[in-house]
């Protein structure tokens, strides 16, 4: 993958994560704190600087609903913790699909409608005595109310962020 679309989360809910991440590493399970807690909604090889605008315009025009983070799951060696799915947020996702259909190159099918599971990943490339540690770690999570700040497509082999909205702003 080297293209995602990350929705940032509010100071509270990223140093909630943070928090986490910081137990995980307290008991030796490597978390990914290089990186800014988000939840991924679309994944590509290339999301093209036209489609990007087009991202812009539309994200422009929708109300960004706040994510509930309340189940810690496991899936492909990752432990992650689930946002709570409803309308609003499947709405969201499927505008951005929408807008994304035919026009990035090779996108990843995890993040496609009907296939997507909004999360924001806690620690991944777990073996099963890790992931049992990780559990261990940061059970029970609570709940944690993730206010999005901001929409950014990510290289995800360099880092650098085109931010296409940002909600603190406007």
């Amino acid at each position: 993958m080297a293209q995602t679309l990350e929705f940032f989360f509010d100071g509270e809910a990223d140093a909630a994560v943070r928090g986490l991440w910081r137990g995980l590493s307290e008991a030796g399970v490597q978390s990914p704190a290089r990186h800014r807690p988000h939840v991924t909604f679309a994944a590509a090889q290339t999301i093209p600087a036209g489609t990007r605008n087009a991202l812009r315009e539309d994200l422009g025009l929708l109300s960004i609903p706040a994510l509930w983070l309340s189940t810690l799951a496991a899936f492909d060696g990752a432990l992650v913790l689930t946002a709570v799915v409803d309308t609003e947020l499947l709405a969201v996702h499927s505008a951005v699909h929408d807008v994304l259909a035919k026009r990035v190159k090779q996108p990843v099918a995890y993040y496609l409608p009907g296939s997507w599971i909004p999360h924001c990943t806690l620690a991944e490339g777990l073996e099963p005595d890790q992931m049992t540690a990780g559990f261990a770690a940061v059970y029970p999570v609570g709940s944690i109310r993730a206010r999005i700040t901001e929409i950014a497509v990510v290289d995800t082999h360099t880092g650098e962020a085109d931010v296409l909205r940002d909600l603190e702003g406007t």
